[in-house]
Order: structure tokens, then sequence, then C-alpha cells
């Protein structure tokens, strides 16, 4: 074969092959065209919140207020039998960068305050999760003067972890409940709370008077 001739071989591959490509990038083309449906307003906006939820879901900062005895429940959850690190928790320090702010037992009127400072200074969306009986009804102390009986009348609780105290297994199983919760978008405490403020701020008043004390280490 002459070297014009395999040239000329050369350069119809090279032409049949950009023939093809070019039949592909505009099948390609038409399909986009065929199957592209704008997002309405409401569409993309429900679609990066359900981006934004997944993510909230798996990577949760925990405020451990440990308020009573079912605290006592945690360092197992957290080590290496159970490792809720797993799970993309971990413990958080101060109440701006928490997520989820846990309320592990009983909880005294002193303490309710400090309660309602730390969760209003945390920033939406936020999520409260209630450990043990007490929270719930009281528990043991339902009958006591200092000790409040239903935690969701001052506070909106997401989810209700109950035993007393619960097991690590219970807590673990909470825990999944709530990273479900946020990434369908049914833990919505928070704007319940904005919702019914009013309401749970008159609650918060009968059980201890007014919340914000004025001196100088408050404000």
């Amino acid at each position: 074969m002459s070297k014009k001739k395999q040239q000329s071989g050369e350069w119809q591959e090279a032409v049949d092959t950009a023939v093809a490509n070019e039949k592909v990038n505009h099948q390609m083309k038409s399909v986009m065209q065929t199957n592209f449906v704008p997002m309405t307003k409401e569409e993309l906006n429900a679609k990066w919140t359900n981006i934004g939820n997944y993510f909230r879901a798996n990577s949760i900062w925990m405020l451990m207020y440990c308020t009573g005895c079912c605290a006592i429940e945690l360092p197992q959850a957290m080590t290496s039998r159970y490792d809720m690190e797993r799970l993309g928790m971990g413990p958080m320090a101060t109440p701006r960068q928490a997520d989820v702010i846990l309320v592990t037992g009983y909880l005294s009127l002193k303490t309710l305050r400090r309660v309602i400072y730390s969760y209003e200074q945390m920033s939406d969306p936020k999520y409260l999760v209630a450990f043990g009986s007490c929270p719930i009804n009281g528990g043991i102390y339902h009958d006591a003067h200092a000790v409040i009986n239903q935690l969701d009348q001052y506070l909106p609780v997401d989810l209700f972890i109950a035993g007393c105290m619960p097991k690590p297994e219970a807590v673990m199983n909470g825990f999944q409940d709530l990273i479900t919760m946020i990434e369908e978008g049914s833990a919505t405490g928070w704007k319940d709370y904005h919702a019914n403020f009013e309401w749970y701020k008159q609650n918060q008043k009968d059980a201890v008077g007014e919340v914000f004390i004025h001196d100088e280490f408050h404000e």
C-alpha cells in the first residue's frame, strides 16, 4: 500500500468517527430537550430542603444538658460498643453550635430556666430529645413541688426515649429515629415553638415566673 493511500484511509476513518460522534451528540441533545421540564420555585425549594435535611441528619452535634440520672447511659452509647459517632453524631460544648439538645432525666424548675436559655440560643433548625419517664410525666418525682411533669408544655420535644433509665440500645434506636425524622422533614418542633410562642411563654411564666433574670450576670 502506498503512503498516499494509507493517509487517505486514515483521513476517511477520522471523518467517519467525527460524523458518528456528531450523531451521538445530536441524539443526546434531542433527549435532553425532550425530557427537560423546568421546576417551579416551590419544587426547587423542596429539592434543596431535602438535600439540606440529608446532610443535617448525618451530621448532628449534640448539647448534652445532663439534668438527671439518664445521662449515665450516654457514655456507653458514645464509646466503642455502640459508637454513636458512626451515625455522624458528636458532642458540642455550646448551644450556638449545637443541633440537638438532650434533656436526660428529671427537670427541676430552676434547671428549666437554664434549658430555655440554651434552647433559645440554638439556631434553627434545632431539635430536643428527652430521656426517661420524668420529662413525660414526672416519673418517680411526679408529686414533687420542684420538678416539672411534662416538658412538652414548656419546650417542643421532637422525640421521647422512654425508660427509667433507657438502655443504650433504646438510646441508639431513638437517635436513629431522630435521623429518620430529620431526613423526612417531620422533626418540626422548632417550627411549632415559633408558631405557638406565646402559649409556650405563658406556660414558662406560670412555672418559673420571669424566665430571663435581670441582673449583672444575665444582661
